[in-house]
Parts: structure tokens; sequence; C-alpha cells
């Protein structure tokens, strides 16, 4: 929906490359990992999603005319302008599917091309990635929360901007099942769904008018919203009033919608009127800031709630907002390269790598994921990535190569699943991850640790750079 020209990134990344240009670096060969840090949500999990989205728009970055005379302006080289007129990304990208499970630091995209374009596509990767994997993490743990019940998506008024586009898809992959935002609907093939605001009872004379109004309008899909004025008392029983005379004309009212107010006690009310009346059929819908705290809570109340319409939790990530993904050089011109901080966790893993998970015998994750070099064929033991001397065996475990080929010269290389499968993936991947990582409270640690191979490699390289800084400091 969005015209994700190149110019939908960051000044530095243009900066950068003008920088590599004008030095003769344009042809040398890079590799950047995509990776974060930490799950959100304090969880034990992250969902990962937005990759066709992202393949989609690398297929058709370029610099247009209006991006051109704006850098132009902004007194860029014109021999790199000239450049950039002609610019691709034809680089090679490596990713799981979309819809796997991924843990803290370990590569999730590996992008390989020249020096400029992999650097110049560094935003819009975190951009994408980062959100959309943000929501469907957050749309899996509502799922766990409603189990069986339906999750619809009420957020685009909620969003930041065109970002509530992007959220009703990765709230499927994460396990909703409709949204209200009938452009995203229409454009990825989703479930749309929606009832009625209270605008439309208010602008009647009555509520029962009101409510008779809509059913001839929907006689086949009406839900009706009755917390306008008072639920128990004229919402619900103007509701069953409704109801019976659609079901003289040959329909069944589908559902009512409870907005505001103790939803477990207004939904147990609700659900012995309703049955009382003989409309057993009849669904209850709740909204009104729901999140995975209250659907749980809800739950264990025993509220007879079949659907949950979510919004603002859900589309904006609270209360984290943001996933921290970050997009790190691991090779240049061939040599493997690192970033060493004082803080330890962020010191980055170098050269091309490869993410292996372990599996049990019962075909269920281990808890373990192993980063090694590319060429490494099998791991039997990996190493904590920041505390010495802490290793784990996977040596009795079947291992999972994860990460794939998904673009080459810039041109897509694998059938994209429709997001109905996508969906279906997420859920039999977090079928196999034991449920002790999906506690919302103190979730255990899936543990991501590095080869010997890596390790040696990655210690190496900080040995080198102390030795060449403490040699910088005497000269």
């Amino acid at each position: 929906m969005f015209n994700f020209t190149a110019a939908y990134t960051d000044l530095y990344e243009l900066t950068m490359g003008q920088a590599f240009f004008l030095a003769g670096r344009k042809d040398e060969a890079a590799v950047f990992d995509y990776f974060f840090r930490k799950n959100p949500f304090e969880g034990g999990y992250t969902f990962f999603a937005g990759l066709p989205d992202l393949l989609t728009v690398l297929e058709n970055f370029r610099f247009d005319k209006p991006d051109l005379e704006f850098l132009k302006a902004q007194s860029f080289h014109p021999a790199y302008l000239a450049y950039l007129e002609q610019f691709r990304f034809k680089g090679t990208i490596y990713a799981p599917p979309e819809g796997d499970l991924v843990f803290p630091t370990r590569p999730i995209l590996r992008v390989e091309g020249n020096l400029i374009e992999t650097q110049l596509i560094e935003t819009v990767v975190l951009n994408i990635l980062n959100f959309q994997s943000l929501v469907a993490t957050k749309a899996s743990r509502m799922r766990l929360a409603a189990k069986d019940g339906v999750l619809i998506d009420f957020g685009l008024r909620r969003a930041q901007g065109p970002g509530g586009y992007y959220a009703s898809r990765a709230a499927v992959i994460g396990g909703f099942d409709a949204t209200s935002n009938v452009r995203a609907a229409r454009d990825y093939h989703l479930r749309a769904s929606g009832t009625m605001a209270h605008s439309y009872v208010q602008s009647h004379d009555s509520e029962i008018e009101a409510f008779r109004s809509f059913a001839a309008a929907r006689p086949d899909d009406c839900v009706l919203l009755v917390d306008t004025y008072n639920t128990l008392e004229s919402g619900i029983p103007n509701a069953i009033t409704v109801a019976k005379e659609m079901e003289k004309k040959g329909h069944r009212l589908k559902g009512i919608r409870l907005d505001s107010g103790d939803l477990a006690y207004l939904a147990q009310k609700s659900r012995a009127m309703l049955d009382k009346a003989g409309l057993h059929y009849v669904k209850i819908a709740a909204s009104n800031q729901l999140d995975e705290y209250v659907i749980r809570s809800l739950r264990a109340q025993g509220a007879p709630i079949d659907v949950f319409g979510v919004g603002t939790s859900l589309v904006t990530g609270q209360p984290d907002a943001a996933l921290d993904g970050v997009y790190k050089l691991a090779q240049a011109d061939h040599r493997p390269v690192i970033k060493i901080s004082e803080n330890v966790s962020k010191i980055t893993l170098p050269d091309k790598k490869q993410v292996w998970r372990a599996i049990n015998d019962e075909g269920l994750f281990v808890g373990a994921d192993a980063i090694g070099l590319e060429e490494e064929k099998r791991i039997t033991v990996m190493h904590h990535p920041f505390i010495p001397h802490q290793s784990f065996s996977i040596e009795p475990y079947e291992t999972e190569p994860l990460l794939h080929r998904v673009m080459v010269q810039g041109k897509v290389v694998y059938d994209q699943p429709s997001l109905s499968h996508t969906a279906q993936y997420a859920r039999e991947r977090l079928e196999k991850l034991p449920v002790e990582y999906k506690r919302f409270e103190n979730p255990h640690t899936y543990k991501v640790g590095i080869s010997s191979r890596l390790k040696d490699l990655r210690d190496r390289l900080i040995v080198q750079h102390k030795e060449s800084a403490r040699g910088g400091e005497r000269c």
C-alpha cells in the first residue's frame, strides 16, 4: 500500500553510501545479519513476520525522480546521484520461513551483496520486520489466552498511521481470525469483520429502532452493540426482542457486543438472559482495552465470551511498542568483522553463519538454537555467547538448519505461501515449543549458543582488536 522507494531510509545510509562510492568501494562484498537482543513482553519467544512484504519492497527498491531531485538538493555528489539513478538491489538473502519462532542474538536474516546495497536496505529491513514480528508475537500471546475463542483485530483507529495496515496481517500470523481493517482484508485476503458503533444507536429515536434497522440491513450477519444506554436493563432485552422478530423472518441474530463495564459480570448475565429466551445460538463478543492478561482473566472467571475484539494493545505492541532488532556487519571484503563493546551482550558475531535448531525424538524443540559458521555441517556442543565456561551438548538431538535462500540477485526464489498457510505453520511451530517457554510469567529462557569454531573466531578477533588498540596508544 505504501510507496516504498529507496528514499525510505535514514540519511546516514546514503551518506555512508556516498563515502563508499567515492572511495571506490561500491563493488566490495559485504554480509549483514539481522537479529534482536531481547524477546518482547518479557516472553519466551518471538514470531518472525513481515518477510514477503520486505522481499516485495526489495524487488522494487529504486530511487524515483522526486527522490533524486531531493537528494540533489541535499548536495550529494553528481556521480553518486548518477549511480543511485540506476540503483537496484541485487543481493542475496537467507531467512527462516515466515511464522517460525526466533530467539535473541541468533541471525534471522543474512544479507549478502555489495557494500552499498546491503547498507542502503538496513532501515527498511528493520522497519518492516521489527514491527510485524512484534505484532505477531503479541497476537500469539492473546491466542494462548483466548484458547479457542475468536480473535478480531479492531486496532486500525489506534495504530500509528499506516502501521495498522501491516499490523492486521501480522495479527493473523499470530493467531487472529479476522480484522475490521477493510483495506488489509482486501489486499491480504483476510476475513473482514465488524459490528456497529454507538453513534448508530444514538442516531435513532430509540435503541430498539436502531436494532431493528440494523437487523433489516444485515439479516445474516447482525451483531448488536448493547451498552449504549444500559446493557442489562435495555440493551439485552431489546436485542432479545429483535432476535425473536428475526426468527419469525427466517433469520438469526449472530451476536451481541459488550464494550464497557465489568465484562465478566455482564457476559454472565447476558448469557443467562439470552439462554432463558431460547437464544443459545447468539454469540457474545467483548471489546474495550483488551490484552492477553485481561483475556486470560476473563477466561479464568468463566466469562462466556465467544469473540474478543482487540485494538490498541495489539497494533501498538503494548507495553514494549518496538522490537529491538538490529542490523550488523559480519563480513567485509570477504573478511570476518566484529563490533566490540564494553557491554559484552553487544559484541557481534563475525562471518557468514547458519543456525541449527535441536529437536528431540518426539519432534519437539529442545530449547536450543546453535549458531555456527556457514560451512559447518554438524555442531555437537554450543557455548553461551557471553558467559565463559557455559556450554550445552546438542549431540543427542536431531538438528534442523533454519536459514534458507529466499532471494538471489534481488529476485524472490521461493514459493511464497498464502497467509493462511503461514498462520498454520506458525501454529505448528508454537505447538513444538514446550509449555514452559510460553508462560506469561517467568518463562524458561530458550538457549542460543555458538559453535566452538565461531567462538574461537570471535575471541581471536577480539584479541586482535585489543592488541591493535594498545599498539595505537603506544604510538
